[in-house]
């Protein structure tokens, strides 16, 4: 059965959700679902930018042929390659022969690793600026490379004046009826799920993204519309959800807070963790999130690191190395090239405390811009009162720092 959604008078939705999928590239939890956009614009010339994931690649074509009522697909325009997002582009080619499929030099060679297809005779190359008019809307073809893959470009619309993201602005989450970023409370349903994407999609990327930005200057105060591939419309408050990019782009966090991140095994290196954010509470820090290394997906560990501007690193050693939690966690801020923040370590061993220097050196050594506040904290075993004055002098130093 179709379920279309109408963007404009000339736009269409004609996307799927999925709620069936249990991880997002194998990787990503979406307890939420997810939903695949594609969108139709019905004009002179019809076009259709991007198609889905294979998993719901039946409501995608009858949606299609609905929204169609009899026309013919000319264009199919591919602003990304990923599977998720290309699946259903031979089904089309099969039903929509003299389709021209529409996208860059780069893209025209993932489409031959992807697909076994004749891609030649039907390609319709583009390239940075260029313009296609399907009648009374011109198109506008804006390359974004690694944003987040090599081959990623984006389209403005200017006669409507929508911006075709592809994975900018997405979001985890089935939309569950709605369309409109405007027709949820996208801060309290939606919001943690967007951080969460972009940190982890395309957070490496963020001088590509600014890049992109740049490019789009001359239009970003025009836009009416953000159409991503995943996750709502905007349509409104736009200049909201570009700050929150700005901010994860340029790696500014978005609190001045305290995020403790720890591991323990047999509660101790907790139980420390604990102490410093009731001391912290105590002295009026408002914003202080607790996360447990071994029982949070690393994803949302990274979110929050991209949220908060202190992060509190807490375990004990592991076989003279970082715990391993803990360790996999520092890979992936390294990996996703988080950067400028201030970090402060507290360390547990019964017999060889190695992993506080290890820490230390990794953050120094491996990664960009990460400032050390106080000492290192020593746990043997269990705390002591020694470290109890240390948890307060760490605290006063917490404190002290979020005020500059």
């Amino acid at each position: 059965m179709y379920s279309t959604k109408k963007v404009t008078d000339d736009l269409i939705w004609v996307g799927a959700n999925d709620r069936r999928l249990a991880m997002f590239e194998g990787v990503y939890s979406v307890p939420k679902g997810v939903s695949y956009n594609s969108y139709l614009l019905r004009d002179e010339k019809t076009a259709l930018f991007d198609t889905v994931d294979k998993a719901v690649d039946r409501r995608f074509l009858e949606n299609i042929i609905h929204a169609l009522d009899g026309k013919k697909l000319d264009y199919l325009i591919v602003q990304h390659i990923e599977p998720d997002h290309s699946a259903g582009l031979c089904d089309l080619i099969a039903r929509y022969p003299d389709m021209k499929i529409v996208c860059n030099k780069k893209t025209l060679g993932f489409i031959q690793q992807f697909h076994e297809v004749d891609i030649d005779s039907r390609v319709h190359i583009v390239g940075e600026g260029d313009t296609l008019s399907t009648g009374k809307h011109t198109l506008r073809f804006f390359m974004a490379p690694m944003v987040h893959w090599p081959e990623v470009m984006v389209t403005y619309d200017a006669t409507d004046k929508i911006l075709f993201s592809a994975d900018g602005f997405g979001c985890f989450g089935a939309l569950n009826g709605a369309l409109f970023a405007d027709e949820v409370d996208f801060s309290r349903d939606y919001m943690d799920e967007a951080r969460r994407y972009y940190t982890n999609i395309v957070g490496k990327y963020g001088p590509q993204v600014q890049a992109v930005f740049k490019k789009l200057a001359p239009h970003l105060d025009r836009i009416k519309y953000i159409c991503p591939i995943h996750g709502l419309v905007w349509r409104k408050d736009i200049e909201y959800i570009l700050g929150k990019y700005q901010l994860w782009s340029t790696y500014e966090p978005e609190k001045k807070g305290v995020l403790i991140v720890y591991g323990s095994m047999y509660g101790n290196t907790e139980s420390v963790a604990e102490a410093l954010a009731a001391k912290l509470k105590i002295q009026g820090v408002k914003d202080v999130l607790l996360r447990d290394v071994s029982n949070t997906h690393v994803s949302w560990l990274i979110a929050d690191s991209f949220t908060y501007s202190h992060i509190v690193i807490a375990c004990p050693t592991y076989n003279l190395h970082i715990y391993p939690p803990m360790a996999y966690y520092l890979e992936d801020m390294k990996a996703l090239n988080l950067k400028n923040r201030t970090c402060s370590i507290i360390y547990n061993g019964s017999w060889a405390p190695k992993c506080g220097d290890l820490i230390t050196a990794f953050l120094t050594d491996e990664m960009t811009g990460m400032t050390i506040l106080g000492e290192k904290i020593l746990i043997t075993s269990a705390a002591t009162e020694e470290n109890v004055n240390q948890l307060e002098q760490l605290a006063d130093a917490l404190v002290s720092s979020l005020k500059q």
